[in-house]
């Protein structure tokens, strides 16, 4: 029988049951409910971004507010995988990306670059459990993505001498070439500065703390010697990349400033002024990919130390063929005809990125129905555009005359039409006109299937210029502002072949002092083969 203590004991212990398990559920609820409101944020962020990328506005202050967005949402990712304990990490297919599925989930995707460490773990020959033989029948096998450190490595050339004992004659080996004259750094290292410092935009500084933890102490002026250097080294194919650009008939084109340091102005002003001035990198692309063109595309930086006119009209001065680009006076030069021969050498091939972005920021502003209809009209023209990539241009040219010349023809109506109802000193009746002046250059890619709709090449090949200044804030010369732009030029240039620039570098930077100059064009990114490595796989 049971005794009343033990019954109120059995009680208490119910109770106690009772309160963990809906303490576990409201811990569980409540954490369910942090996991949706990161979702709700992270959606909200998300909304931003989309509606900023579907009216199209990609300025440099536009493109800063959605870098703020895209680090505002993976914070809240974070957040929301920090809670939500569902992911399953074994799943060998990721799903499909949808409204439901916001945060994409799956096993990374590898090239066949990556190496391979095979570790088996063998339960041994023999049953643990009665000692008979054991035999194979079949193995599990998963995968662990890690990373291994880089690491600095001392490599010492030893060149023993060695005497003739027959005619006493002294032979060695020749030393071989280094990157660097009389410079310690290998290949390896020398593209690793580089790509950290103009692709990644870490400054000589930060790496010069990070080679101190990995047991070198170098000093920031020998980083600064070696990078230089090196830049220097590569300055032949940079020259030859420029050539290739420059050849073309058809250039995208754009600019940026970036400060360069300038104790002139201080000293010219009194102390007045910061010791900075206003310089500026030019970008010059050719790409024929968007119709399946043969021509490997490239990218030219260049840097002249003002804004003037004078320095594009140098940089195309043996340009012939079509230029797109902003509405800057300074190519207005370029497009006249000659005045001896009546010939026009560069035709204009307006950005309709650029009007979709002055209509944009209008809608923001004022909500204006006539500016949201213009960015709709331009939509249109933008999806047809994207039916057509990869085609030839011959086809391109055939859509855009069957499907994109009717609605061309009708925003020019609707322009028109509006500018005789609108006050003609509003922000959207300056952008029509704006269209309707340049109206044969904006119309040009309706005439040569080769033409883009926009000039998105050149100001995605600004991007990294204007991600780097962010951390170096400013370059130290004239001189600095060269090397930039020498730097850039074969990196990127790398990147748009697919190519790894930091192994790209390496091998170029080991091989190049002793490549036989008239063959150097075998070094440029689109000759270049990476050496044959096969992954290698080691048993453990």
């Amino acid at each position: 029988m049971t005794s009343p203590a033990e019954h109120q004991s059995d009680e208490l212990d119910a109770l106690r049951a009772i309160i963990a398990a809906q303490a576990s559920q409201i811990q569980e609820l409540s954490r369910s409910n942090r996991a949706y409101e990161a979702l709700v944020d992270a959606l909200r962020v998300q909304i931003v971004r989309l509606k900023k990328q579907k009216f199209g506005a990609s300025s440099e202050k536009v493109a800063r507010n959605i870098e703020q967005l895209e680090l505002a949402l993976e914070g809240l990712e974070v957040a929301r995988a920090a809670i939500d304990t569902s992911a399953d990490e074994d799943d060998a297919v990721a799903p499909p990306q949808n409204a439901s599925a916001p945060r994409r989930r799956g096993k990374p995707a590898l090239s066949e670059h990556v190496l391979t460490e095979r570790r088996t773990l063998d339960p041994g020959s023999e049953c643990p459990d009665c000692g008979g033989e054991l035999r194979l029948v079949s193995e599990d096998v998963s995968a662990i993505l890690d990373l291994v450190a880089a690491q600095l490595k001392k490599i010492e050339i030893a060149r023993p001498k060695k005497s003739c004992r027959k005619c006493e004659a002294m032979v060695q080996t020749p030393a071989p070439t280094r990157p660097v004259a009389r410079g310690m750094a290998g290949p390896g290292l020398l593209a690793h500065i580089l790509v950290s410092k103009y692709d990644d935009h870490l400054p000589l500084y930060r790496q010069g703390e990070i080679f101190e933890r990995m047991g070198a102490d170098i000093p920031r002026s020998t980083l600064i010697d070696w990078c230089g250097q090196a830049v220097g080294v590569l300055k032949p194919l940079v020259a030859r990349i420029r050539d290739h650009v420059f050849a073309a008939d058809r250039l995208h084109a754009d600019d940026t400033p970036i400060r360069v340091l300038d104790p002139k102005v201080a000293i010219a002003s009194g102390g007045a002024k910061r010791a900075v001035k206003q310089g500026r990198i030019w970008v010059y692309v050719r790409d024929d990919t968007p119709f399946a063109g043969d021509d490997p595309p490239a990218i030219a930086y260049l840097f002249p130390p003002d804004r003037r006119g004078e320095h594009p009209q140098t940089h195309l001065a043996g340009f012939s063929g079509i230029l797109q680009a902003d509405a800057y006076s300074g190519f207005g030069a370029l497009y006249k005809p000659d005045p001896m021969t009546g010939e026009q050498q560069i035709r204009e091939a307006a950005c309709w990125a650029h009007l979709r972005r002055d209509f944009h920021d209008e809608w923001t502003s004022s909500k204006s129905p006539i500016a949201f209809e213009a960015i709709n009209r331009i939509g249109v023209l933008y999806d047809i555009e994207r039916r057509i990539i990869g085609c030839s241009a011959q086809e391109r040219l055939a859509v855009r005359q069957a499907d994109s010349k009717p609605v061309a023809a009708a925003f020019r109506r609707f322009a028109e039409e509006q500018l005789d109802r609108i006050s003609g000193k509003s922000d959207v009746a300056k952008a029509f006109r704006y269209a309707l002046k340049r109206w044969p250059s904006f119309t040009l890619f309706l005439e040569d299937g080769r033409v883009a709709i926009d000039n998105n090449p050149a100001e995605r090949a600004i991007r990294p210029i204007v991600l780097g200044r962010k951390n170096f804030l400013f370059v130290g010369s004239d001189a600095g502002g060269e090397t930039l732009a020498d730097a850039m030029t074969i990196i990127e240039t790398a990147k748009l072949h697919d190519l790894n620039p930091q192994a790209y570098l390496a091998e170029i930077l080991g091989c190049i002092n002793d490549h036989k100059i008239n063959a150097l064009d075998e070094l440029l990114p689109w000759n270049w083969r990476p050496a044959e490595t096969t992954p290698s796989v080691a048993a453990a």
